[in-house]
């Protein structure tokens, strides 16, 4: 397949224009925001196996985020990391001030709209923090497995990248939002339990990210390898 793209270094990529990245920013955005939104809330049991139901959902915006990297390059995918960032932030602020609006007399809901949107301060920042770190963490080890694979072995870096990605958004998350709410033993075997599933989930997602890889690729026309990409979080992004 790569002898028929145009293959591009990290900045040619970045400047080229792109038909479908918008599209799968936006489900970036929206899988994240929603994974966390609804998912984060509950605990559901199956198979006598309890998780928190936002397991399901979340480890696909890590799916996301290989395609971006794997597809348009890191700086590309950097551009995705700080508006799911953003859009998380605003968030939990809107959450913040619309939970903390007097409830209007003979509206009886609002206790059931805190339990669902009046998350602590901790899980808020826990959360995002972890997001931001491992996202980043993902996509600099997809894009520099890349050059190290020559762009073959695709499964190779979407399940390594999510190895350490994921290691870190778990190492990151559980200690701040639970430490001495949990103790040290709960913490470490939620965090190594959930950290294994979602790394699972890359797994047995693979098929799935070689067809939308494969498809975006033949559409788009490039193979983009990050071979002159600044890689720190905070370089200037690039114009789509």
């Amino acid at each position: 397949m790569t002898q028929d793209l145009a293959q591009l270094d990290g900045t040619a990529g970045a400047r080229r224009h792109f038909r479908y990245f918008d599209y799968v920013m936006a489900a970036f955005v929206a899988i994240l925001l929603l994974s966390n939104l609804i998912g984060a809330s509950k605990l559901a049991t199956v198979g006598g196996f309890t998780f928190g139901a936002g397991i399901l959902f979340f480890p696909v915006s890590y799916v996301i985020g290989d395609v971006l990297t794997e597809v348009y390059g890191y700086a590309n995918a950097r551009r995705c990391v700080w508006m799911g960032f953003a859009a998380m932030l605003f968030m939990a602020f809107m959450s913040y001030v619309v939970v903390a609006m007097p409830p209007a007399a003979g509206w009886e809901g609002q206790a059931a709209y805190e339990s669902v949107f009046g998350s602590t301060w901790r899980i808020v920042a826990a959360s995002i923090l972890a997001f931001w770190a491992g996202e980043f963490v993902n996509s600099y080890v997809l894009a520099r497995m890349k050059i190290w694979t020559q762009g073959k072995a695709l499964w190779s870096r979407t399940i390594g990248s999510t190895f350490f990605g994921q290691a870190v958004d778990s190492l990151i998350f559980y200690p701040i939002a639970f430490y001495g709410i949990w103790t040290n033993a709960q913490i470490a075997t939620v965090m190594v339990t959930n950290w294994l599933l979602k790394v699972l989930w890359e797994v047995l997602l693979t098929p799935v990210t070689y067809a939308v890889v494969g498809w975006l690729k033949r559409r788009e026309g490039v193979e983009v390898f990050d071979k002159g990409t600044d890689f720190s979080p905070f370089a200037k992004a690039p114009s789509v």
